[in-house]
This record gives C-alpha cells, sequence and structure tokens, in this order.
C-alpha cells in the first residue's frame, strides 16, 4: 500500500525569517536555517525533518511572501 507524505519547498531567496512557518507546522518539520542567511541577509526556512512532513500545508497558508510550496508525494513501501 502507497503512503502519502508531504513535501515542501521554500524560496530561500524569498523568505525573511518571519518564523510563522515555523510555529504553525503541527509535525515540527520545518525551521529556520541558524547559520546561512539568503542574499537579503536573512535566516530562511528549511525542512530539519522531511520525513515527518503530512502535507497539510499549514506552513504555506500562514507564509506572508508566498514563498512556501507543498506537494503531496506517493511513497511505496
Amino acid at each position: 500500500m502507497a503512503k502519502i507524505l508531504g513535501a515542501v519547498t521554500v524560496n530561500k531567496e524569498r523568505c525573511k525569517g518571519c518564523d510563522l512557518c515555523v510555529v504553525a507546522c503541527p509535525k515540527d518539520v520545518l525551521q529556520l536555517q541558524p547559520k546561512e542567511v539568503n542574499n537579503r541577509g536573512y535566516h530562511f526556512a528549511f525542512m530539519k525533518n522531511p520525513k515527518a512532513c503530512i502535507g497539510c500545508a499549514a506552513c504555506a497558508t500562514v507564509c506572508p511572501d508566498g514563498c512556501i510550496e507543498v506537494y503531496r508525494v506517493k511513497v511505496n513501501d
């Protein structure tokens, strides 16, 4: 039986590190990059725990800059 996992892509250059997506995620998937910054000087969001993503899109819904896309991926066990 196939399992559905979520996948999040973040436009790193548009992300301003507001942390709203990190707080909104019910599965603790996202985190702000602690050391790297984008070309605008912001710590951007990334998937620290990709296997926990359920594809709920809460992160994309709260993103004020629309720089997050969420996909659902079918994985065969």
